[in-house]
């Protein structure tokens, strides 16, 4: 027996064997779908900062012991925006007294921080006289409005920190405590991972890793609830005073958690609208209910359990992740449709057969087909696990385990579901859809030449914004313009110094230092230098370290500059009472290090963070700095080395892509040249949705990566039927069968998957919103290869189809291929 007649009589059992043990299957699946319900609950999304970020690289470990080092405090910026535009007034005064009165009460809140609570100095008497210099505050001195203007007009610590410069807003600072057993978890965590730096774990050490972030979780996931809560009763206290000013609320887990609740929104605001499309559109096209709910039954079989199976495994989404529910929806949805246009063309050939044997005979049909084109989108998928970048890795990895349930739903679930059916007869295709594409399948056919032609000039054409891509992007350009967070983020970026932290830990050289002195002369010079550096840039908004106190010290001493012992003096008196609690300690002992705290202001225009990074580094070292001296950490340093990544990381994905799916359709096929042909219209379709992104000018970014991808995954399922077909049937009239029995089917997924993602253009999230569009456009793009430049190359160059049968042919008994 040959191997095709052992792969035609393996298929035929299996489709057999799935219609005979259809109530097992069915049964199997509730069974499956109970186990996914109890764990739903532990389903959880992770929209935190964090999850952007690659984890396990040097600068994210150096980042976090940085932080830990100067231990800035968790808190929340509050800016209040009088709307008469008087900043400096007793109704100013009472509201932010009010405010920070009710802030106080929350539970983890250590201290409530504004222009009232600091101490305002009006000359350098107070460091002589032995005043207290606490006591100088407004809280306790009860300043007038033209004093406290007086006071704080271009004060060198508090501007940009408690005022914006133009002095139309303050900031309330929210300080809250830490969690002292979270901190010391995290403490014994860093420690191990700090040993990355230098060498690879040991085995002990990667399990008390795993030990010590299972006991993390659940504290943080406490801490999670609790921070939701406290931003709730913050807005709701800010409310009373909306009638006099506008009030924005600010910082890291205030973003984190308007994420979460975008993500929630579009998750389930989507997801039905995306299901309702599906629905409307399946009507149109079967135009009875078993075309509609059984898909939709399924899809949403799919979902579920995937969902279960992440709860239970503690796979959480994140803002990469969080479409997968859609993906998912729309890719189970393709495989059924293919399934059923099949079903359909047996029923309406051979209506005298039962509804198990239509069943069967399109199992027979398109069992193998399905299974490959399910497997090359994972494919697609898996190559996002070679990126590079954690956060994509991990929307690989789910994708991977969400594909393996969306074959298993489609080819067993859904022909054991249809299965159950009496047999009926179905309604006919559209009939002037057909006639396209029968004078689709005639154009081809006389003029393959100058279609492949004109399709390659059009692709190529698109394909010249590739080299328009980049990858400058700002975090708050994520959400739309009229979201209260991007209003929130841009006031605060615009207003209070910038919203992205990049810290500048220097190491002194010891041999300039003085027992009895925080800093000496020669090392206050070198901060003093290195400060001006950051402070030259456009982008740099409030830029704050020991400097700040010596410029202070200054302008309280008519303009003298004072001894190193007297700004000594300073440092100590001011330090620990007043801004440390700001933004963190400046100065650390063994090894003696400073810290240069700035924020960069993300709405700069053109900003470009390379060069950025760049031109600050060679600055540095221009000042005396050696490179091993100093470095550079936290949140912009990070989220710059994913930008800087972006690149590789599309050519290496789409690179194994490539060639992953042309060894799979040279596997499928058996052929070199009939793999190449397949790969050919959509490696077009890829290099046109990249080209497309570069005419938009839109950046690159952890979403927008993935699409090329992705699409290539999704639309090379369509090119797989259609070869497939095409090698079934006779010389004579091959293309003109195949455009009519699988050309449908095209078109069909086609339209619905693209109208499907079409919704995210809808959403608040513009990652989100670029995802779906882009993957739409893909899809359609994917529609015009597959129907154009295919069937062109295969009419031309494949004529001896005997040698390359694909799979196996449907038996006789089973319907039409």
């Amino acid at each position: 027996m040959s191997n095709l007649s052992k792969q035609s009589g393996l298929i035929s059992w299996l489709a057999n064997t799935i219609v005979r043990l259809r109530w097992v299957l069915i049964a199997l699946f509730i069974a499956l779908l109970a186990g996914a319900t109890t764990f739903l609950s532990q389903f959880r999304i992770d929209a935190s900062a964090e999850t952007l970020l690659v984890k396990n690289n040097a600068l994210y470990i150096e980042s976090q012991l940085a932080n830990q080092r100067f231990a800035p405090d968790e808190f929340i910026l509050v800016a209040y925006q009088p709307k008469d535009g008087e900043l400096f007034s007793e109704q100013t005064f009472a509201d932010i007294a009010t405010l920070s009165a009710d802030y106080a009460t929350l539970e983890r809140v250590s201290s409530v921080t504004s222009m009232l609570t600091v101490p305002l100095l009006s000359d350098a008497s107070a460091f002589t006289s032995g005043a207290d210099v606490a006591s100088l505050t407004w809280q306790q001195q009860q300043y007038t409005p033209a004093q406290m203007r007086q006071l704080l007009t271009n004060h060198p610590i508090f501007t940009d920190l408690l005022l914006n410069k133009a002095q139309t807003a303050a900031g309330i600072q929210i300080v809250f405590k830490a969690d002292a057993e979270l901190s010391e978890l995290e403490r014994q965590i860093l420690a191990i991972q700090q040993h990355t730096l230098n060498r690879e774990l040991t085995v002990a050490e990667q399990n008390e890793l795993e030990q010590l972030k299972q006991a993390a979780d659940p504290i943080r996931q406490r801490l999670i609830t609790q921070r939701q809560q406290e931003i709730e009763q913050i807005e709701q206290f800010n409310q009373q005073v909306n009638e006099r000013a506008a009030t924005y609320v600010g910082g890291a887990y205030v973003v984190g958690q308007h994420l979460v609740d975008m993500i929630k929104s579009d998750l389930t605001s989507f997801g039905l609208a995306i299901a309702l499309i599906i629905a409307v559109l399946l009507l149109l096209i079967y135009r009875s209910w078993h075309g509609v709910f059984f898909p939709l039954l399924s899809c949403s079989v799919s979902v579920l359990l995937t969902c279960g199976l992440f709860g239970m495994l503690d796979i959480r989404t994140t803002v990469i992740s969080a479409n997968f529910i859609a993906l998912q929806l729309i890719l189970t949805l393709a495989v059924m449709i293919h399934l059923l246009g099949a079903y359909r063309e047996i029923a309406r050939d051979e209506p005298e057969l039962d509804q198990q044997q239509r069943v069967t005979g399109m199992l027979v049909q398109k069992l193998s087909p399905c299974f490959y084109a399910t497997l090359t989108t994972s494919v697609g998928f898996g190559s996002l696990i070679f990126s590079g970048i954690q956060p994509v890795v991990d929307f690989g990895f789910m994708m991977l385990i969400a594909m393996l349930i969306t074959m298993s739903v489609s080819l067993l679930l859904f022909p054991a579901l249809l299965s159950l059916l009496k047999a009926r007869p179905e309604t006919a295709d559209f009939a002037w859809l057909a006639r396209a594409l029968k004078h689709t399948a005639g154009l081809v056919q006389r003029r393959p030449y100058p279609v492949i032609v004109l399709v390659v000039v059009l692709f190529s054409g698109l394909a010249t914004g590739i080299s328009r891509l980049n990858v400058e992007n700002s975090f708050i350009n994520y959400f739309a313009k009229d979201t209260q967070v991007h209003q929130e983020l841009a006031f605060i970026d615009q207003q209070f110094g910038g919203s992205t932290p990049l810290d500048i830990v220097i190491t002194l050289n010891p041999a300039q230092s003085k027992p009895d002195l925080v800093i000496a002369a020669d090392q206050l010079n070198q901060l003093h230098l290195a400060h001006a550096a950051v402070v030259a840039f456009e982008a740099s908004g409030s830029v704050t370290s020991l400097i700040n106190f010596t410029t202070l010290a200054r302008q309280l001493n008519d303009d003298k500059p004072l001894t190193e012992y007297e700004l000594d003096t300073i440092y100590e008196m001011l330090s620990s009472k007043v801004t440390n609690q700001l933004v963190g300690a400046y100065l650390a002992d063994s090894p003696k290090q400073v810290r240069i705290a700035s924020r960069i202001q993300d709405t700069t225009a053109d900003l470009n963070r390379e060069q950025l990074m760049q031109q600050l580094h060679q600055d540095l070292q221009a000042v005396g700095l050696a490179e091993q001296d100093y470095k550079l950490t936290n949140l912009f340093v990070l989220y710059q080395d994913i930008l800087s990544r972006l690149f590789d990381s599309q050519v290496t994905t789409l690179g194994l892509v490539y060639l992953a799916l042309g060894l799979m359709l040279l596997v499928i096929f058996r052929s070199v040249k009939i793999a190449v042909i397949a790969l050919i219209p959509n490696v077009l379709t890829t290099l046109g949705i990249l080209g497309l992104i570069g005419w938009l000018n839109i950046p690159l970014d952890l979403m927008t990566i993935t699409i090329a991808a992705i699409a290539m995954g999704i639309a090379v399922d369509d090119t797989i039927h259609f070869v497939h077909n095409y090698l079934q049937q006779s010389a004579d009239n091959a293309l003109s069968a195949t455009f009519g029995h699988t050309g449908m089917a095209i078109v069909f997924t086609s339209v619905i998957i693209a109208a499907g993602f079409a919704v995210f253009g809808f959403s608040d999230f513009l990652p989100s919103v670029y995802f779906g569009i882009l993957t739409a456009a893909a899809m359609l793009m994917a529609l015009l290869t597959d129907l154009t430049i295919l069937p062109a190359l295969l009419s031309r160059f494949v004529k001896d189809k005997t040698k390359s049968q694909p799979l196996q042919p449907a038996t006789a008994d089973s319907g039409k291929s």
